[in-house]
């Protein structure tokens, strides 16, 4: 399956299992994440970057991401997953 399967290039966003889901929602999460686990962040730039990342949790569990793909940093795994615990 191809980019363009999943979300043709005029659809800008999805439902998947009950959940809009907005085009590179997974592109920023990464982006966000690489800000969150960098050191030489700023603490702003951390905050935003930390509360993005909870923002796009519940998109990225939509779309099962981490059923397939496990994080590898301990403190982001943590994130994460205490993010999915407060949702239920």
């Amino acid at each position: 399956m191809r980019a363009e399967n999943v979300l043709p290039d005029q659809q800008n966003q999805g439902q998947f299992n009950g959940v809009t889901v907005r085009k590179g929602t997974v592109g920023a999460f990464l982006a966000n994440a690489r800000v969150w686990l960098d050191e030489s962040s700023g603490f702003a730039e951390r905050t935003i970057a930390e509360r993005d990342i909870v923002d796009a949790l519940p998109a990225l569990h939509a779309l099962g991401l981490f059923d397939i793909v496990q994080v590898r940093d301990a403190a982001l795994r943590e994130l994460v997953a205490a993010s999915a615990a407060r949702a239920g």
